[in-house]
């Protein structure tokens, strides 16, 4: 069975026409059958049959009632262990729900496993996980596709149906750029919305959890579930949370799309120019007035985000130093060396490159020089957005320089991965909601991804956007 949606599968349930061990055989079997793609860190059969038990009991109110979920392996969860994708987390077990899945559970999602990732969320193609890479499901056979990251095993889960929704993190383009490669529904909403209590952290005043799922409706209803205040969380956003799913409106009438100069870089193909281009046309036909606007400080938003993020990386990271949990390193003679073993050994390349970076333009003779200096270029950046929002409602770009590349492309190459965030990024330093779906194709008939950007706490408006784009395909 595939399962359109999360309403499909409600309908059914309501009418006793399927049944909650029924939802799970369905999604158990098709795990198994795609186990090559590597899209699990975990997945235990028993874990979801007792799971089923609890679900069973649920009235048929609770709005996520049998759903089948897959949670990214950076959300801290009860009764599954969390790794982070690195080996300094392999065996560790929380005591407890992050806020996120906490409210997942309450509204009776069913968890199917949770997702491989780029070790602590950084990279952009899930293959620097010390649990092995993730291979797109839109691969062919001999090429292996990357599903892009930090959050490809949970882009490659919904793109796989092997759930029908899952959560991501995104902190310079980690759930938007794998919607994208994966041709599935991605929205990183406003800093704030979601708490991150309970997420493993990377860059705190960057991290967001969201959501992927198969089409604009049933992130909606995803978000509206999983967004809320935490006094847990000193950065959460105490916001009234919209009826998302019941206010979408496709009637984009005499609403004004900016479409910024600067993210026509060089470079990116003739093939996502024209997805642009005609994205641009479906919105104006509908009624939109399209405006050419600026946001000039765009290219210095990759070198602002590359400072910042593994500055509070290295911060954040400094607790995995194997005294209080997680791996430690054997045959250490002192406790310095224990630090330096665990360290040395637990975290991947691209990890220790980051806390170099960070750890560099923190030190003493450079923080006013990089840091500092980011910080007041973030501003600026922000200020972009914020002044051009006076002027129109969204904002209409790509998603990804590129559609889905093979998977060990630019390993070796970090400044080409890194160029993988170039649309996703300037929004993270904003902290400004941004949605990613598919729209158009390249010539090999790989998916392409249409970004849409909002003002603050308006996602309302992104979702009518990308409801009415979405439209195009039905």
């Amino acid at each position: 069975m595939e399962f359109k949606s999360i309403s499909e599968l409600q309908s059914l349930l309501n009418d006793k026409k399927i049944s909650v061990k029924e939802i799970a055989d369905t999604y158990i079997k098709k795990i198994k059958e795609k186990k090559d793609l590597n899209i699990f860190i975990y997945f235990n059969e028993d874990k979801i049959y007792e799971q089923v038990k609890n679900i069973e009991n649920f009235s048929n109110e609770k709005k996520l009632k049998a759903i089948p979920i897959a949670v990214k392996d950076l959300f801290c969860t009860k009764n599954m262990p969390t790794t982070a994708a690195s080996k300094i987390l392999e065996n560790f077990h929380p005591t407890y729900e992050s806020f996120v899945t906490q409210r997942l559970v309450d509204m009776g999602a069913m968890f199917v496993g949770k997702t491989n990732l780029d070790e602590f969320a950084m990279g952009s193609a899930t293959n620097t996980s010390y649990f092995g890479n993730t291979i797109n499901p839109l691969s062919e056979k001999d090429i292996p596709l990357a599903p892009g990251g930090s959050s490809g095993g949970s882009a490659a889960a919904v793109a796989a149906d092997l759930c029908l929704g899952a959560t991501g993190t995104d902190t310079g383009g980690s759930i938007r750029q794998p919607a994208s490669l994966c041709g599935v529904v991605g929205i990183k909403p406003t800093y704030g919305l979601c708490s991150r209590w309970g997420i493993a952290a990377f860059a705190s005043s960057l991290d967001q959890a969201g959501v992927f799922s198969k089409n604009v409706t049933d992130s909606s209803i995803l978000l509206e579930e999983m967004a809320g205040y935490d006094q847990r969380d000193s950065t959460s956003s105490n916001v009234k949370i919209p009826n998302f799913s019941k206010e979408l409106n496709a009637d984009m009438s005499g609403k004004i799309i900016g479409i910024p100069k600067e993210y026509a870089v060089d470079g990116i193909s003739d093939e996502i120019n024209q997805v642009w281009e005609d994205a641009i046309k479906s919105l104006e036909k509908k009624g939109a007035i399209i405006k050419k606007i600026s946001l000039p400080h765009t290219k210095y938003a990759l070198p602002t985000y590359y400072i910042i993020a593994p500055a509070e990386a290295s911060s954040n990271l400094a607790r995995y130093d194997g005294v209080k949990y997680g791996f430690r390193a054997d045959d250490s003679n002192s406790l310095d060396e224990m630090y330096e073993l665990t360290r040395s050994e637990g975290f991947g390349k691209e990890v220790k490159r980051r806390i170099l970076i960070g750890t560099y333009v923190l030190s003493a003779g450079y923080y006013d020089a990089y840091y500092i200096k980011a910080q007041k270029v973030r501003k600026l950046i922000a200020n972009d957005f914020v002044n051009r929002f006076s002027e129109c409602d969204f904002i209409l770009t790509p998603t990804a320089p590129s559609a889905a590349f093979p998977l060990n492309e630019k390993q070796d190459d970090p400044i080409k991965m890194y160029l993988n965030d170039v649309f996703t990024v300037p929004a993270s330093l904003a902290g400004i909601p941004g949605i990613s779906i598919p729209y158009g194709s390249d010539k090999k008939g790989l998916p392409l991804g249409i970004q849409i950007l909002g003002k603050h706490y308006n996602e309302q408006e992104i979702f009518n956007a990308a409801f009415a784009l979405e439209k195009d395909y039905e």
